[in-house]
């Protein structure tokens, strides 16, 4: 289970890859959440369970929401208007991710007493289904949304979406 995460940080002058490492970096948490379940099951609750607990909640809650907070403050509008087919890709994506924001919220509660988590047959079937949920979503953006927004926003456009971005982590471009 002592798997890190990458630290490969794109620069904000190409914000679709940064949400791109963005998807890398949450497939890394949720194999980090699988691996947990089995984790709990064999060792129980050890200081490397805690570590992955802690380390999951605070990605979701940090990194995984400024994401979010790209695509729907400041991706989506630009897109949303290009066409209908975008429009519904739009639509879709959010809501996919309206429901694994859902799941979450129960995911988050287990993770927060993770004495609970031995051999709690559900914790580990919303883990699955969460994960899971997550990769059909981010495939789906991925083939679906970044590469069209690759090819239809300006370079001005794509300067200010990493602008955005790049203020809303507090860093200076």
């Amino acid at each position: 289970m002592n798997q890190s995460p990458s630290t490969e940080n794109p620069d904000f002058n190409d914000p679709l890859a940064v949400m791109r490492a963005d998807h890398t970096r949450i497939l890394e948490h949720c194999d980090i959440l699988e691996k947990l379940v089995s984790h709990i099951a064999e060792k129980g609750v050890d200081e490397e369970a805690r570590s992955s607990t802690a380390q999951a909640l605070n990605f979701f809650a940090t990194v995984a929401v400024k994401h979010q907070q790209d695509k729907e403050q400041n991706l989506f509008p630009l897109l949303n208007r290009q066409s209908l087919k975008l429009a519904d890709i739009v639509y879709r994506l959010k809501r996919e991710q309206s429901d694994l924001d859902n799941m979450w919220v129960e995911i988050q509660g287990a993770l927060k007493t993770p004495a609970t988590l031995k051999d709690n047959q559900a914790f580990s079937t919303q883990a699955e289904k969460f994960c899971d949920g997550y990769r059909r979503h981010i495939a789906y953006e991925e083939k679906e949304l970044l590469g069209i927004a690759q090819h239809i926003l300006s370079h001005r456009q794509l300067e200010e979406l990493g602008d955005a971005m790049a203020k809303r982590r507090g860093v200076r471009r």
